[in-house]
């Protein structure tokens, strides 16, 4: 089957969370992506916990990518990457606004080289506004965006702010950035310009907020103002998390036909949350969740990592793949979560050893001679 990006080639100079998954989906759509990082290597590779050497959260950002080094400093390392612009189609960058301007690598200068060139600036708050130079990271743009607060009063009215536990200020930014490239990509298609695409982690957090923002804007309700009026607004119904014999589960049965197939199940009129609680603690995990489904009842255990990767429907999902790694090993990975019919997503190998395809891409794509690569590497160019 073909790939939907097929034959799009993107220079992908980001780092850390936000910029590597924006095109880590991109290259499990078939994009070509090539991974530059200075010769001493993205600080990612050194994230904890390291196993044999490697990390675990590099390697599952950057899976099938091609990994090149350049020395962006050095003015040979600027037109190497300049020659790779003309022959390629995204640039992807998350450093702090200015950066790459003192590098010789702005949007202008590179529009220069490439005038159809899709150029996707990622950063903490954008290129423009008070707080553009500011550096930032998920918790700061969960915090900024209401996220935090939101999610500590998730916990109860005097709960402190809460961060999400997987980076989600940079996950839900990285989403938003791999739409907006292939949305640019498609304004080319049709238009032949190509753009400068501007992602702040925290305007896009803000859009995931836009429904409690909402019930400000329009209510004039404060959240502790609007939990007083409308109590039930909290969670109606029996939902929740609740605690099994041997875990916790999670039920949303807010009303209607879940409350009257719970309530007819206890035999009661009146379900409330003690009464199912009670309920459920008597009662496995599993059990809770096939009875529930019985009754159409939405539910579904919470599951550990370890128990994740032995689940029955995800499993039948081909939600996981197994990649071969020069010192991991065999390796099992989560796969491309969309399923599509005739252009399908999906892992294509392991991360690069930095530095790895160096000379593929400098020979192959540059048509460099091996004693200029090898000059290139004495001087630092490359490793």
């Amino acid at each position: 089957m073909k790939k939907a990006l097929e034959g799009i080639r993107i220079l992908d100079l980001s780092h850390v969370w936000f910029g590597p998954f924006c095109t880590l989906l991109l290259d499990e759509m078939g994009a070509e992506v090539i991974k530059i990082e200075p010769p001493w290597g993205d600080r990612t590779r050194m994230f904890a916990p390291l196993h044999n050497r490697e990390s675990p959260t590099f390697q599952v950002l950057n899976l099938g990518k091609k990994g090149m080094t350049l020395n962006l400093k050095d003015p040979k390392g600027v037109q190497i990457f300049k020659e790779l612009v003309e022959i390629s189609d995204v640039v992807v960058e998350n450093f702090s606004p200015g950066t790459m301007e003192k590098l010789g690598l702005s949007y202008e200068e590179v529009k220069k080289v490439k005038p159809d060139v899709i150029y996707a600036s990622l950063s903490g708050f954008g290129q423009t506004g008070p707080y553009s130079p500011r550096p930032s990271y998920f918790s700061i743009a969960e915090a900024i965006s209401g996220q935090a607060y939101l999610a500590g009063r998730g916990a109860g009215p005097d709960a402190p702010p809460r961060g999400s536990p997987v980076a989600y200020g940079d996950l839900g930014p990285a989403l938003f950035a791999a739409f907006s490239i292939v949305t640019a990509l498609y304004f080319r298609d049709k238009t032949g310009i190509g753009q400068w695409v501007d992602v702040s982690q925290a305007d896009t957090m803000l859009a995931l907020t836009a429904s409690p923002v909402a019930n400000y804007t329009v209510t004039g309700m404060t959240e502790e103002e609007r939990e007083k009026k409308y109590p039930r607004m909290r969670g109606p119904g029996v939902g929740g998390f609740l605690k099994a014999s041997d875990g916790w589960v999670a039920v949303l049965a807010g009303g209607g036909a879940s409350m009257d197939a719970i309530a007819k199940l206890l035999n009661m009129k009146e379900v409330t949350r003690e009464a199912f609680q009670e309920w459920v603690s008597q009662r496995t995990a599993n059990e809770i969740c096939g009875i529930m489904a019985k009754l159409d009842v939405p539910v579904a255990p919470v599951l550990k990592p370890e128990d994740v990767v032995k689940n029955e429907q995800f499993i039948a999902r081909d939600m996981f793949v197994e990649v071969e790694h020069p010192t991991l090993g065999k390796v099992k990975v989560v796969n491309f979560p969309v399923k599509f019919s005739e252009s399908p997503g999906r892992v294509y190998g392991p991360a690069p050893a930095l530095g790895q395809h160096n000379e593929e891409i400098l020979t192959k794509l540059l048509h460099y001679k091996p004693e200029e690569i090898e000059q290139l590497r004495k001087e630092g160019v490359i490793t």
